[in-house]
């Protein structure tokens, strides 16, 4: 190697470890979420249809059969949306790590409501888990066991309780 690019290459080395003993400040680039949708896994997506269409006014969005059933389903009103896929599609679809974890248990749901009162009353008949409360941080709240087996409890803003 010439002389000239020894001293250029030590030259380099030295001004980028003085640079590197200051502190320098790294940008931190930020990332916007446009959206989050659940995705339930189920033994069967057939009953949990009414659930969400008949009870709760959402509208089906995409159904992919698998077979005579349906393997996944999706359900939208408004802007928001929960997907369902059986556990049969799941290990057909999924990597191992993924299948192999999918009936490990139950997806639990929040979901803060405008009428408490219209979704309590479309819930009747369904299996109440947690009955009406106004928790500590100021919601009313109460949760019920869908068809397919997950939890979802659905919530409004109120005063908290006065103690």
């Amino acid at each position: 190697m010439p002389r000239f690019a020894i001293a250029v290459s030590s030259f380099a080395l030295l001004f980028g470890l003085a640079f590197q003993s200051s502190p320098q400040k790294e940008e931190k680039k930020t990332m916007n979420v446009k959206r989050i949708t659940p995705v339930l896994l189920v033994k069967e997506i057939e009953p949990v249809v009414p659930f969400w269409v008949e009870r709760l006014g959402f509208t089906k969005t995409v159904e992919v059969p698998d077979g005579s059933k349906i393997g996944f389903v999706a359900f939208q009103k408004g802007t928001t949306e929960v997907m369902y896929q059986t556990y049969a599609s799941v290990e057909k679809d999924a990597p191992p790590p993924m299948a192999s974890e999918a009936g490990k248990g139950p997806t639990y749901l929040y979901i803060e409501v405008d009428n408490f009162d219209a979704v309590l009353a479309a819930m009747k008949n369904v299996k109440i888990v947690m009955p009406v409360r106004t928790a500590f941080y100021g919601m009313k709240e109460f949760g019920v066991q869908e068809p397919g087996g997950h939890f979802i409890t659905f919530a409004h803003p109120v005063a908290p309780p006065q103690h």
